[in-house]
């Protein structure tokens, strides 16, 4: 556990002790611009999903296969852009605006070496998703699509990591405006590039992925725009090629357990994703469907994890630690208000959210419908764990935790949830809701274990280490 990154921080800072209530609006408005800037994001692949729905069954097998190794590779390399936000948080408590530009620069340095390393996985995907026992039309269009989403992969790390920059300097309003413009160039172009609208060619699933580099292509532009306009005294991309070898050792140091743990974290995912691919391609498409809603709500959770992370790293910095203990309790308690919430929705009213996904004579309609409606079911149960594990994952990122995070998500995900899936779905034959059980299981065991290192063991050996000096 690396808290050496921390130790010579002089406090020099102060701040007046913070009722429950003023935690509770100060996470509000940091955080209600970064949960918007989440659901917009998610905006684009529901647009994918919704459209390539409606184009036809196929494609939106194809879509959420090829999107889902798409996201699995990047969610990995994010762990650098990730790594910068709980860096930056703390330097720019302590002042430091030279090491704020050093990490950042280098995120977006290794963020870059990641895209490289990976491009060539994307474009020569099918035989790996054939390895993968899917179906073989799927995987060709799946493929088909990779080849060219795949280039995406470069611009998309590039925002993430200036998104995490200007999320630890508390901008966070401009993320949710680029956010949206993104969300809205990508409708437009996939409307007329997936059906052929307004004299484009009918492209299909190639037509959605040619719109995700668009996509993302767009929204790189506009947010370096917003970072050299807004803090043109920290001259990120002045001698941008110029390398900082220590630096960059330490955000590789704190980043690659972060990208290892999203990995496995969507590793769990994208394993059930494979499972209902062996199910057939209509169990697929039920499954991108509920997998959509599910994200979505998620992305509550996830804006709230990335406050947990940027309070908590202030706090860090401060050494003030009664602050970052009530900032976790309001964060935990309000991620856990919004689960009750999903809950009564997913299992009250599914069936408007899953008919949105398809047109009104699709063939399939009636099957996708009865296995969505199921599948909504057990993501209901999930819902608490998962927003509960990723709330955990912020606070303990915020206090640059993140080795032993890696190891509780690795064998959560990978050794109780990807078996526990299988044999449900499979061996006891519950298929869908068998595969969906097994994802319970293993969040529920990362939640109980990832709050268990935070609360029990890092933030009472920080607190025990160093007198509270601000509250």
């Amino acid at each position: 556990m690396d808290f050496a990154l921390g130790a010579d921080i002089p406090v020099h800072m102060h701040t007046k002790t913070m009722t429950y209530p003023g935690h509770v609006k100060a996470v509000t408005v940091l955080g209600l611009p970064l949960i918007g800037g989440h659901l917009a994001q998610m905006a684009i692949g529901v647009t994918d999903t919704v459209m390539l729905g409606w184009y036809s069954v196929d494609a939106l097998a194809a879509g959420v296969l090829g999107s889902t190794f798409f996201f699995t590779l990047f969610l990995f390399g994010a762990g650098f852009a990730w790594a910068v936000m709980p860096m930056v948080a703390s330097q720019e408590a302590e002042g430091d605006e030279v090491a704020l530009r050093r990490t950042t620069r280098m995120g977006l340095w290794l963020s870059v070496a990641y895209s490289l390393l990976v491009l060539p996985l994307m474009f020569w995907s099918r035989p790996v998703l054939d390895l993968l026992g899917q179906d073989p039309g799927v995987a060709e269009d799946a493929a088909r699509y990779l080849r060219i989403a795949g280039f995406g992969i470069v611009p998309a790390l590039l925002v993430m990591t200036i998104k995490s920059y200007l999320a630890a300097l508390e901008r966070t309003n401009v993320v949710l405006v680029i956010t949206i413009a993104s969300a809205f160039a990508n409708a437009i172009v996939n409307w007329a590039l997936i059906f052929g609208n307004w004299g484009a060619p009918e492209m299909g699933v190639v037509g959605a992925a040619v719109a995700s580099v668009v996509t993302q292509i767009v929204a790189l532009i506009g947010i370096i725009i917003y970072a050299v306009w807004v803090f043109p005294h920290h001259q990120m991309f002045v001698r941008l090629w110029r390398a900082d070898w220590d630096m960059l050792g330490r955000v590789f140091k704190l980043g690659l357990p972060i990208g290892l743990t999203s990995l496995s974290e969507t590793g769990l995912f994208a394993g059930s994703t494979l499972m209902m691919g062996w199910l057939g391609t209509v169990p697929l498409a039920a499954h991108g469907i509920a997998m959509q809603l599910v994200a979505l709500t998620f992305m509550m959770h996830l804006g709230l994890s990335n406050v947990a992370t940027i309070r908590a790293s202030n706090a860090f910095g401060r050494r003030d630690w009664k602050h970052m203990a009530r900032g976790g309790h309001v964060v935990t308690v309000m991620s856990l208000v919004f689960a009750l919430l999903t809950i009564a929705v997913f299992v009250g009213i599914p069936m408007p959210f899953i008919n949105a996904f398809m047109q009104e004579n699709e063939p399939a309609r009636a099957e996708i419908m009865a296995i969505g409606v199921g599948l909504l079911a057990m993501a209901a149960l999930f819902q608490m764990m998962d927003g509960i594990q990723v709330i955990a994952l912020g606070l303990l990122r915020g206090i640059q935790d993140t080795a032993v995070p890696m190891v509780i998500a690795a064998f959560s995900y990978w050794a109780v949830g990807i078996p526990c899936s299988y044999l449900l779905g499979f061996v006891f034959g519950y298929e869908g809701v068998g595969v969906w059980s097994g994802l319970v299981v293993g969040l529920a065991v990362a939640a109980l274990l990832l709050m268990l290192r935070f609360w029990a063991v890092s933030y009472r050996r920080l607190k025990s280490a160093t007198p509270n000096r601000v509250s």
